[in-house]
C-alpha cells in the first residue's frame, strides 16, 4: 500500500474527491482551478439589480396621488421605456417603488395573494392602514435576504383621507404627507420640501385641490428628467379617491 504523503502546517491543501493535494506537488493537475492560488480571489455574485426610475407620492385631505416613471434601467442601458411601477392593491391603494424589478413583480404577487384571501374570508376588501402593515410585515419577513424594493403605499381611508406610507427594504415605514423614491429621489425631495411641504416659505401653506397637484407632479418629473438618465419615457399618476382610481400619463423625454 502507497504511504500517504506527510502534511506539513505550512503547506496549505485541497480535498477534493481525488484526494488531499498539495500547492507544491508537481504531480497535481494545475490545469483544475480548485478555487485556491497563490493571490487568492473572491467569487462575488449579486442577486440585485437597481433597474432606476423615480416615484412620487403626495397625500391630500380627500385625496393621495401616486406616480411613477415607465423607464426600465440596467446601468447604462435601456431595457425598457413603457414599465409601469404603478399596482393597484385594491380600489383605494396604490403599491409603487424603486429597485430591482424582479423582486417588485414577486412581491406584489405575495400582496395580491394575500389580499385575494383576505377579501375571501372577510367578504370585504382590506383597508388601507391595514395593507400598509401587511406590506411591513411581508418585507420584515424576508429581512435576512429582502426583497430590493424601496416601496411607497398611497391610498385612502374609509372617510376619503389621503394616506402615504414610504418603505425601506425591511419594512420599517412611515405615514408621511408626500415622499419619493429611487434614483431621482435626492431632485424630487428638495422640490416637494418647497412646494408641497411650504418650507422655508413665508406664505402660509394652503391645501391644494388634486388638479394644482398633479401639475406640480409633471413639473418634478420633467426636472428630473433633465438630471437623472435613469429618469424619463414617460410618467403614469394615478389620483385616489373614495370614488377610485383615475389614471393619466404624461410623455417625458425619451433621451
Amino acid at each position: 500500500m502507497a504511504s500517504m504523503r506527510q502534511h506539513h502546517p505550512w503547506q496549505p491543501f485541497i480535498r477534493h474527491s481525488e484526494g488531499p493535494v498539495y500547492n507544491n506537488d508537481v504531480s497535481a493537475d494545475n490545469s483544475i482551478d480548485h478555487g485556491v492560488t497563490e493571490a487568492p480571489y473572491e467569487r462575488r455574485f449579486s442577486p440585485y439589480d437597481f433597474n432606476g426610475g423615480s416615484v412620487v407620492a403626495i397625500s391630500g385631505p380627500d385625496y393621495a396621488i401616486v406616480a411613477a416613471d415607465t423607464r426600465l434601467s440596467s446601468g447604462y442601458e435601456i431595457l425598457s421605456r413603457n414599465s409601469t411601477k404603478l399596482h393597484p392593491l385594491t380600489e383605494h391603494c396604490v403599491f409603487s417603488g424603486a429597485g430591482c424589478k424582479n423582486d417588485m413583480n414577486q412581491l406584489q404577487s405575495v400582496l395580491d395573494i394575500d389580499l385575494k384571501v383576505y377579501q375571501h374570508n372577510h367578504r370585504k376588501s382590506m383597508a388601507t392602514a391595514s395593507v400598509a402593515q401587511l406590506l411591513s410585515n411581508t418585507l420584515y419577513y424576508r429581512r435576512f435576504f429582502p426583497y430590493y424594493v424601496f416601496g411607497v403605499l398611497a391610498g385612502v381611508d374609509k372617510d376619503g383621507k389621503g394616506m402615504v406610507y414610504s418603505y425601506d427594504a425591511i419594512g420599517s415605514h412611515e405615514l408621511t404627507p408626500y415622499t419619493s423614491s429611487g434614483s431621482g429621489q435626492s431632485f424630487m425631495i428638495p422640490f416637494l420640501d418647497n412646494v408641497i411641504g411650504n418650507r422655508n416659505r413665508l406664505d402660509a401653506k394652503r391645501d391644494l385641490p388634486a388638479e394644482e397637484v398633479v401639475e406640480i407632479i409633471k413639473d418634478a418629473f420633467v426636472s428630473a428628467g433633465e438630471r437623472d438618465i435613469y429618469t424619463g419615457d414617460a410618467v403614469e399618476i394615478m389620483v385616489i379617491t373614495k370614488d377610485g382610481i383615475q389614471k393619466t400619463s404624461y410623455n417625458l423625454k425619451a433621451d
